[in-house]
C-alpha cells in the first residue's frame, strides 16, 4: 500500500455556474479530469457550496512544487490543455478566482 498522498500545492478554482448548466460541468470534467491528471502527481476533485448550488471549487492538488511549475507551463503551452481552458470558462457564469495555497508546518 502507498504512502497517502500529502499535496505540495493546492489550486483552487472558485468558480460560479448556472443551475441549468450543473450537468454540462460534470460531464466536461469527467472528460478533462483524466487528461489533467494524466503526467501524474495530480488530483482533481470538485466540491459543491451547500447554501449556493450555483458556487463550486474546483481544487487542484500537486504532489510537489515541479508537478505544479509543470502543469502551469502545459495550461499555456499545449494545445489539448488550452482548448480544454477555453470550453470550461465558456460553462461559467464569470471569471473564476485562482488561489494557491501551500502547507504550513505547525512545528
Amino acid at each position: 500500500m502507498s504512502a497517502p498522498w500529502t499535496p505540495s500545492v493546492e489550486l483552487h478554482l472558485r468558480i460560479r455556474v448556472a443551475e441549468h448548466r450543473r450537468e454540462e460541468l460534470l460531464a466536461f470534467l469527467r472528460e478533462a479530469i483524466p487528461v489533467y491528471e494524466a503526467p501524474g502527481g495530480i488530483r482533481v476533485s470538485l466540491q459543491q457550496e451547500h447554501g449556493d448550488p450555483e458556487r463550486y471549487i474546483e481544487r487542484v492538488e500537486y504532489r510537489s512544487e515541479a508537478d505544479f511549475a509543470d502543469d502551469q507551463e502545459r495550461v499555456e503551452r499545449d494545445p489539448i490543455s488550452r482548448a480544454l481552458v477555453a470550453r470550461w470558462r465558456e460553462i461559467l457564469l464569470e471569471p473564476p478566482v485562482v488561489e494557491v495555497y501551500r502547507p504550513v508546518s505547525l512545528a
